[in-house]
């Protein structure tokens, strides 16, 4: 049996990590004092004792965390932002290619891609490896998140019984083009140059839908909606959290939701536009291929068993 330690259980991302436990029998959790789990010396019993750590930190306590490891056969999932980019660290999207899923499967420091990350990558990152777009590509995105993206605090803000109005309609943020998430957009993407990047964040609790715009005279060869569509259900062939959706059945509906995989652990692409003008979208939970799924399929891959062992397809 694997013992599985949470750092930070008590977040959006470890309470998910923690449901998706639930009716395994093959995954015992480790349980700290809730009145240390602040408390260093005790936090690093724990780590130490684990087979695998999520850490659901903020970066600075996630690189202390790591810091506490003195065990070396303690296998660590980071789900913060400290370590994406890092040397020595595996990248927690198996889809991208063989290497990756390689690299979580045999790894011990695994990295859990950033939600609004993982939306833009799984639409870039395939387009860059094929030649099919180039690496010094002027690119823009945006991605509309639900409000449990920003943690306990906007979670109340949102939910509060008597809120400011301004939280009633969409708000962009990250205004100053230094999100976060740019760095391992860029580097993981293998990109010249990080992309106009546009996240907002609206009144519902979950939920993503990451846009790519693409000019078609940009690409290589997939100059409409519907090979492009083809190239990536080609490349996601076999996956059994990436679905790729045939463009004429968005077409038909005229709306897309950023809301349709709330509850769920799976990724949804599609393609939609014209021969001149395209946009794929990534559709999928910001708490599920954007937080804790991504982190509990990297954990099954780790283990050993069916990645998609717990998760909600």
């Amino acid at each position: 049996m694997t013992k599985v330690y949470i750092d930070g259980s008590e977040g959006t991302t470890g309470l998910r990590i923690f449901e998706r436990f639930q009716g395994r029998d093959d995954i015992e959790v480790l349980k700290i004092d809730p009145e240390k789990r602040k408390d260093k010396d005790a936090r690093a019993e724990m780590i130490n004792s684990s087979d695998i750590t999520f850490l659901c930190l903020p970066d600075a306590a996630a690189i202390e965390a790591v810091s506490l490891v003195g065990n070396e056969n303690v296998r660590i999932i980071d789900a913060s932002t400290a370590h994406r980019t890092a040397e020595g660290w595996a990248y927690g999207f198996p889809e991208l290619s063989k290497a990756h899923r390689e690299a979580i499967v045999s790894g011990k420091r695994i990295a859990n891609p950033g939600c609004h990350a993982s939306g833009f990558i799984a639409l870039t990152y395939p387009l860059v490896a094929a030649g099919v777009l180039p690496k010094d590509a002027a690119l823009s995105c945006f991605s509309l998140t639900g409000y449990s993206g920003g943690g306990k605090k906007m979670i109340a803000q949102y939910e509060a019984e008597e809120k400011e109005t301004e939280l009633f309609a969409p708000r962009p943020y990250g205004l100053t083009q230094q999100h976060k998430h740019l760095k391992e957009m860029k580097a993981v993407c293998g990109l010249e140059k990080s992309p106009i990047f546009t996240p907002i964040v609206d009144d519902y609790y979950a939920g993503m839908l990451v846009g790519l715009p693409l000019f078609a005279e940009c690409l290589k060869d997939f100059r409409s909606p519907e090979k492009l569509a083809a190239f990536y259900a080609e490349y996601y062939a076999g996956q059994k959290m990436i679905q790729v959706l045939p463009p004429s059945l968005q077409a038909e509906k005229s709306f897309l939701a950023a809301n349709a995989l709330t509850g769920k652990d799976t990724m949804a692409i599609v393609v939609t536009g014209n021969e001149e003008r395209m946009m794929a979208y990534a559709c999928f939970d910001n708490l599920g291929k954007g937080a804790s799924g991504a982190a509990v399929q990297s954990l099954n891959l780790m283990m050993g068993c069916d990645e998609a062992k717990g998760l909600c397809l």
